[in-house]
């Protein structure tokens, strides 16, 4: 059975750091895109950021572009959402996301679009409050 699991969360007070691992058992995750997304109340789910199988194409939305950085480590099995200079706006549950592509993965990397996703963890909560 695919699982993803999160972990990393917390509070935080604004310009602090974060680093959210994800971490796959069941399947290994060699050969699936991963994602980063999050929802704040009653907000949609949106798109932070998303890493290619191989990890050599990655994406983020523009709001996270120079303060968040995703990695993957294939060998552990654990994709990594590093989250620097945080702001209040950045308070939601993040979740992580598999998918296996099958062609055009940079098309979905380049998307971020939650309905391209099929596993999903349990989500963990990030808190920016001073």
């Amino acid at each position: 059975q695919l699982q993803l699991v999160e972990s990393g969360g917390g509070l935080v007070q604004p310009g602090g750091s974060l680093r959210l691992s994800c971490a796959a058992s069941g399947f290994t995750l060699d050969y699936y895109a991963i994602g980063w997304f999050r929802q704040a109340p009653g907000k949609e789910r949106e798109g932070v950021s998303c890493i290619s199988s191989s990890g050599g194409s990655t994406n983020y939305a523009d709001s996270v572009k120079g303060r968040f950085t995703i990695s993957r480590d294939n060998a552990k099995n654990t994709v990594y959402l590093q989250m620097n200079s945080l702001k209040p706006e950045d308070t939601a549950v993040y979740y992580c996301a598999a998918t296996l592509i099958l062609g055009n993965e940079e098309g979905v990397v380049a998307g971020m679009r939650v309905a391209d996703f099929s596993s999903w963890g349990q989500g963990t909560q990030v808190t920016v409050s001073s």
